[in-house]
C-alpha cells in the first residue's frame, strides 16, 4: 500500500509533514529512494484491536522513562481527549495532561475533545504530530530521557489557551512560577508521587478553575485540579519543555537540564538517532515492503519497556516506597508472563548487558520486597497472571553467559517464590492452604463446577486457573532446578527437579488432555474447548484446554512420550490447527476474548501459543513448522492497523515477528539453544555487542520459496533444525537452501 506524508511549510525538521498555508493541506508523495530500517516503522500497525487492547503509536527513546501517545480510544477514533506529559506504565496510566483551546475558555473546555484528520497524524516512534480540525492548531511532540517538549502553533487573530489537568486520583498541584516556569505533582496509583517542571517558551497569563470558575491565581492543589495559560491573540507558537521524576521536585528541575538549551528540532533529530542507531543493529536483505514494515515495527515495540527510571544515580521504588542510590539503571513495566517467552530472549541477544541491569533489577525488587517479581511496573508487583517466570528469565540469562547480576541473590529469591509464595493468580504474598496440596500432591487443586470456593484470597474475576498454574509452576520449578545444578547446590536441585514433572499429575490419559483435579485427586470432567467460565479461569487461563495442551517447554521429550510418540504428538499438532470451535466464533469469543488470531484451535494472538507452531522441528515433520510459520506471519501480521492479532503487551508478541521473521525462535527459555523456522528475508545480520556478526542466509527465499531443502552451519552440514546460544553469540553463519516444496527428510532426529 502506497503511504502518502505531508508536509508542514517552513518547518525544517526531519519527518514529512503536514502545510497548511491557507488553511490548505497540499499533498505529497514522499517515497525516498534510498530508506533506511527506520523508514519502515509505522507505529499504527495494530492500533485497532481484534477484540481488547490495540497498540498504541508510542513516541520514547529506547527503553526510557517518558513515554507518549495521544488519548483516544485507537484509531478508528476521529477525536483525541487530550495529550498525557507522560505514560507512566504500559496500559496503566498517564500523568499531567495538556491540550490547546481556542476562543473563550470556559469549566467545559477540559471536556472538550479533538477531532483530528488522520492523514494529517505523523507517527515516528521519536516524533508526533496532528492537526486539530476544528481548533486549527498543528500540536507536535518528542522526547527526551526524562523530559518532553510540546510544540504548538496557533491560528492568529484569535485567543488561545493550553489547558492542564491530571488524570489520577489523589492530591495534585500546579505552581505557575517566574520566567515562564510551571511545576506540578500528581498522585500516581494512590501513593506515588510524580513531579513536573517545565518552561513554556512565551509570557502567557496563567489561572486556574476552582469550583467551576475561573480565577487568576497561580497555585491550585487538590483532587482533579484543572490549571490554564492564556496567550495573546498575536502569539503564533508556544513551546513546553519540561521534566518528570518520580523522585523529588528539586530532581524534576536537575533533569530538566537534559533539554534546557536545546531546541525542538534538537531533541527530535537526537531521537531520530537513538532509535536508528538500534534499528541499525539487525540488516535485512530480501523480503517484500509489507514484510520489511511489519519487522521493523515489531522491533521497535521491543523497545517500549522495560524503562530505565533511574535518576542522576537515584530512583524511586514501589517495591518499597523508597528511594534509592545506585550505580547501575533500575528498569520496571516489564510483564513476565508476556516478556519472558520472546522479548527477554532477544534483548540477550542484541543487548546483553542491559539484560544484566534488568535482571539485577529484579534482585532489586527482592531485596526491596521480600518476594522475587512477576509483573513488576512502577507501583510495585502487579502480579497479573499467573507463574513466577522471572525465575525462567533469570536461568535463561544465567545459561546464556550473563554474569553482571547477584545470581546467588536471585536465586534466594526464585527459592522463596517456590517454597513460601502464594501461587494464586493475580496475587502477591504468603502461600495458602491451596500451595501446600501443591507441595504435597504436585497439583494445583480445582473447584468443581458450581462448588463454593473455599479459599477467601482467590481473586474474585481470576479465579484458580489450576491447570494453568500447575503448568507454569512445572516450568518454574524446572528453572530452579536446573540453576540449583548450575550453581552446585545439589540438594536444591534433587528437591525441586521432581516438581519439574508434575504437569504428569494432571495429564489425562484417556482425554489425551491436561485435566484439573479437586483438591482429594479426583478428575474433574470438563468440555476443554468451552468450560471454565469467561476465559477458562476456573481452569486454565485466557486460553482453553487446547492451547495449554503443549505448555511444557521445559519438557519437550516426555510431553511427546505421553501422547504415545512423535507421530502421534505430530498427528495431534495437525488436529489443534484443523479442530473445529464447535461453535460459533462470537460464542466462543464471548467466553474466550484473548484466544484472537484463531487456525482452527491455535490462538496465535496470545502468548501461550507462540512456541506450538515450532513444535513440529521435535517431529518427524519439521517442514510443517516452517509451513505454519510462513503462514502465520503472512495471515496475521499485516502492515496495517489491524496488524497485530491481540494484545501486543510492550514487546512480547512482536519480539515472536522478530524472531520467528529472522528465521530462528527459543522454544525453551533457560535452554541456550534456538530452533529453526523459516526467514522472510534472503539474509538477516544481527551485529552482535562483541563485535561479531550473526548472519542467516536463506539462499532463493521468498513467499513461495519457505521449504528448507538443505542447510550449512559455517559451512559444515546442518542436519538437525537446531543451533546453540553459543554459535550464534560466537558469530556463526547459519545457510539455508530454500525451495517451493518441502524436504521431508531435512532436520528430521
Amino acid at each position: 500500500m502506497k503511504k502518502r506524508t505531508w508536509k508542514l511549510c517552513n518547518l525544517m525538521l526531519l519527518a514529512p509533514f503536514a502545510c497548511f498555508a491557507s488553511g490548505k493541506a497540499i499533498v505529497k508523495d514522499s517515497l525516498p529512494a534510498g530508506k533506511q530500517n527506520i523508514d519502515f516503522i509505522d507505529p499504527t500497525i495494530g492500533n485497532v484491536g481484534q477484540l481488547l487492547e490495540p497498540t498504541r503509536p508510542t513516541v520514547q527513546l529506547p527503553n526510557q522513562l517518558i513515554r507518549f501517545t495521544p488519548q483516544r480510544k485507537d484509531y478508528m477514533d476521529d477525536q483525541i481527549s487530550d495529550f498525557p506529559l507522560n505514560v507512566v506504565s504500559h496500559r496503566l496510566g498517564q500523568v499531567f495532561s495538556i491540550k490547546p483551546a481556542i476562543g473563550k475558555i470556559s469549566a467545559a473546555s477540559w471536556a472538550d475533545r479533538l477531532a483530528y484528520d488522520h492523514n494529517l497524524e505523523v507517527n515516528k516512534p521519536w516524533y508526533y504530530t496532528t492537526w486539530l480540525l476544528n481548533e486549527e492548531v498543528n500540536v507536535e511532540f518528542t522526547a527526551g530521557k526524562k523530559t518532553g517538549f510540546y510544540r504548538f502553533r496557533f491560528p492568529q487573530g484569535k485567543s488561545k489557551a493550553l489547558l492542564l489537568g491530571v488524570y489520577n486520583d489523589g492530591n495534585a498541584n500546579y505552581q505557575f512560577l517566574p520566567g515562564n516556569a510551571i511545576s506540578g505533582q500528581e498522585t500516581y496509583n494512590g501513593d506515588v508521587k510524580v513531579y513536573l517542571y517545565g518552561v513554556f517558551s512565551e509570557a502567557g497569563t496563567p489561572g486556574t478553575l476552582e469550583q467551576g470558575q475561573l480565577t487568576n491565581n497561580k497555585n491550585i492543589s487538590g483532587n482533579g485540579i484543572k490549571a490554564y495559560v492564556t496567550f495573546p491573540e498575536q502569539t503564533k507558537e508556544v513551546t513546553l519543555k519540561y521534566a518528570i521524576s518520580y523522585i523529588s521536585p528539586e530532581q524534576a528541575k536537575k533533569n530538566f537540564e537534559e533539554i534546557s538549551k536545546q531546541n525542538f528540532d534538537a531533541v527530535s533529530n537526537a531521537g531520530k538517532k537513538a532509535w536508528n542507531d538500534v534499528m541499525s543493529q539487525i540488516q535485512v536483505k530480501g523480503g517484500t515492503p509489507a514484510q520489511l514494515r511489519s519487522f521493523y515495527t515489531a522491533l521497535y515495540r521491543c523497545y517500549e519497556r522495560a524503562i530505565d527510571i533511574t535518576e542522576d544515580g537515584q530512583y524511586y521504588s514501589g517495591f518499597d516506597k523508597q528511594i534509592h542510590k545506585d550505580t547501575r539503571p533500575f528498569y520496571t513495566d516489564d510483564w513476565t508472563w508476556d516478556t519472558y517467552l520472546a522479548l527477554h530472549p532477544l534483548r540477550t541477544i542484541l543487548n546483553p548487558s542491559r539484560e544484566e541491569d534488568m535482571l539485577q533489577s529484579f534482585v532489586r525488587m527482592y531485596d526491596q520486597s521480600g518476594w522475587m517479581p512477576t509483573f513488576p511496573v512502577l507501583f510495585g508487583d502487579h502480579a497479573c497472571m499467573n507463574g513466577f517466570h522471572s525465575s525462567v528469565v533469570l536461568l535463561d540469562g544465567y545459561r546464556k553467559g550473563l554474569r553482571n547480576f547477584d545470581v546467588e541473590k536471585a536465586y534466594e529469591g526464585m527459592r522463596k517464590n517456590a517454597t513460601e509464595a502464594t501461587m494464586l493468580p493475580w496475587r502477591n504474598g504468603p502461600k495458602t492452604s491451596l500451595e501446600d496440596i501443591y507441595y504435597t500432591k504436585g497439583y494445583f487443586p480445582a473447584l468443581r463446577p458450581g462448588e463454593k470456593e473455599t479459599e477467601p484470597l482467590v481473586h474474585s474475576f481470576e479465579k484458580r486457573q489450576a491447570v494453568a498454574v500447575t503448568l507454569g509452576a512445572a516450568y518454574d520449578d524446572w528453572a530452579l532446578a536446573e540453576l540449583a545444578g548450575d550453581l552446585n547446590k545439589k540438594t536444591d536441585q534433587q528437591l525441586f527437579a521432581p516438581r519439574a514433572k508434575n504437569y504428569k499429575n494432571l495429564w489425562n490419559a484417556d482425554k489425551q488432555f491436561f485435566l484439573p483435579k479437586d483438591s482429594k485427586g479426583d478428575w474433574i470432567d470438563i468440555n476443554v474447548k468451552y468450560d471454565g467460565g469467561l476465559g477458562g479461569r476456573e481452569f486454565y487461563d485466557e486460553n482453553n484446554g487446547w492451547t495449554y495442551l503443549w505448555q511444557v517447554q521445559q519438557d519437550i521429550p516426555g510431553l511427546i512420550g505421553l501422547m504415545g510418540g512423535k507421530q502421534s504428538f505430530e498427528n495431534r499438532l495437525d488436529q489443534l490447527f484443523r479442530e473445529s470451535l464447535d461453535m460459533s466464533r462470537y460464542q466462543f469469543w464471548s467466553k474466550f476474548p484473548d484466544a484472537t488470531g484463531l487456525v482452527g484451535q491455535y490462538s496465535m494472538g496470545n502468548e501461550p501459543s507462540f512456541h506450538i507452531p515450532y513444535l513440529y522441528n521435535y517431529t518427524g515433520a519439521p517442514w510443517k513448522t516452517q509451513q505454519r510459520i510462513r503462514f502465520l506471519l503472512d495471515t496475521w501480521f499485516k502492515d496495517n492497523i489491524f496488524g497485530i492479532p491481540g494484545d501486543e503487551d510492550g514487546g512480547g508478541m512482536s519480539a515472536f515477528v522478530v524472531f520467528s521473521s529472522m528465521g530462528f525462535y527459543p522454544v525453551t527459555p533457560g535452554l541456550p539453544e534456538y530452533t529453526i523456522g523459516s526467514p522472510v528475508f534472503e539474509k538477516v545480520s544481527i551485529a552482535l555487542p562483541n563485535k561479531k556478526q550473526f548472519t542467516v542466509v536463506a539462499h532463493n527465499s521468498s513467499s513461495v520459496n519457505k521449504y528448507i531443502q538443505q542447510a550449512k552451519f559455517n559451512g559444515k552440514p546442518l542436519n538437525k533444525p537446531t543451533f546453540t546460544h553459543q554459535q550464534l553469540v560466537d558469530g556463526g553463519t547459519l545457510e539455508l537452501f530454500m525451495g517451493p516444496k518441502p524436504n521431508k527428510s531435512w532436520g528430521v532426529e
